[in-house]
């Protein structure tokens, strides 16, 4: 190995890097495809695109981009606050939620430290915990959701951070807010909690966790949202947490400046006003998922319920199939980085995507039965 990266810390070289879904254009260079012809269901994205609103308001910005934008963000605090009921000293922003998971890491993980996640739980959280040097503890799974009992167990008195996703990626599963605001108030106050919310415009009323009024319970209480998902903005990274202001203080300490770029702020204050959009997304996600529920019923495929915009699927060889589906034009995500070797993680598209997903499944599938 070079000298150099020889004198990297070990913690850092032991770290395997995340993997995103494929892209469209890199597909299309591999295998000769026609870009226009590929459908990506890997990265659960918005189908619908980008808030109208937003965009209007990005082509507004575009005359200022040679400035720096405000560091302190405070259009898009105020938005959030202004919505959410919350002090703008509360808001940490991020480059997408993924900043400020990382944030909650760098400010609280250290090595001799501990960190508990679940098994089959967001990638990044361990990735987090591992690049700060600390132990993670990971506690498996139940029926591919959160044990929160034996999470409350790991705990122990080194413990710094414990991290939960609610809805939970990759499995789509849903804790009940009585339970999880329960394991909360179970938790040691010196022990920061990280909810993760990063799919939470996809759930009902009646699913949806009141988590922002838990946090004037919970001095303890971390709250991460993305506007990747539900509000389209994946490609400009937006995201923010939500905390005690003594909390958010020490996120903010180790905030690198500028985070958040000038479009991504403006496009983000607008599509936060744009509830149309996001009754939209939701009502084609539901749809789009009933959609894709039926399909694996008639072609005898076990699935997760998902309470996200996306759904794993039991495939024999999932390798095997990612693959082929490769070959046929569809992008989809294999999960075996997640423990889950037999599973594929499709995100909810269009209908029209959903349906040349369903076609290209059951073609591959036919073709398994051949051999």
């Amino acid at each position: 190995m070079n000298p150099a990266a020889e004198q990297a810390l070990d913690y850092v070289k032991a770290i395997a890097p995340y993997q995103p879904g494929k892209p469209i254009s890199e597909l299309a260079r591999e295998l000769g495809l026609d870009e226009n012809k590929i459908v990506k269901l890997a990265s659960n994205e918005n189908p619908l695109g980008i808030s109208p609103l937003a965009k209007r308001a990005i082509e507004k910005c575009l005359n200022e981009l040679a400035l720096y934008p405000d560091g302190n963000g405070f259009a898009l605090k105020q938005a959030i606050a202004q919505k959410l009921s919350v002090g703008m000293d509360q808001i940490v922003l991020g480059n997408g939620s993924n900043d400020v998971l990382d944030l909650a890491a760098r400010a609280y993980l250290a090595p001799g430290a501990d960190s508990v996640y679940s098994r089959h739980a967001f990638a990044v959280y361990p990735l987090a915990v591992q690049a700060c040097g600390a132990r993670g503890i990971e506690v498996p799974a139940v029926d591919f959701g959160h044990d929160l009992a034996a999470m409350r167990a790991a705990i122990t008195p080194a413990t710094r951070v414990v991290w939960v996703a609610n809805p939970n990626n990759p499995t789509g599963t849903l804790l009940p807010a009585a339970e999880l605001h329960a394991f909360i108030a179970s938790v040691p106050q010196d022990v920061v909690v990280v909810l993760d919310e990063a799919y939470g415009e996809y759930l009902t009323d009646e699913q949806r966790a009141d988590s922002v009024a838990w946090l004037q319970e919970f001095p303890n209480l971390v709250v991460t949202r993305t506007f990747s998902k539900a509000y389209g903005l994946a490609g400009l990274r937006v995201g923010y947490a939500l905390a005690h202001a003594d909390v958010a203080g020490m996120l903010n300490r180790v905030r690198e400046p500028f985070n958040v770029n000038a479009l991504a702020q403006t496009a983000a204050v607008a599509a936060l006003g744009d509830n149309d959009f996001i009754r939209q997304s939701a009502e084609l996600n539901h749809a789009g998922m009933a959609q894709l529920e039926a399909g694996f019923k008639q072609l005898g495929l076990d699935y997760i319920p998902s309470f996200g915009n996306f759904i794993c699927v039991r495939i024999g060889n999932a390798t095997a199939m990612y693959r082929r589906l490769l070959e046929l034009g569809v992008i989809v995500r294999p999960v075996g980085n997640y423990g889950m070797p037999e599973y594929l993680r499709i995100s909810i598209g269009t209908a029209n995507e959903n349906s040349i997903f369903l076609a290209a499944l059951q073609q591959a599938l036919q073709e398994q039965e051949l051999k």
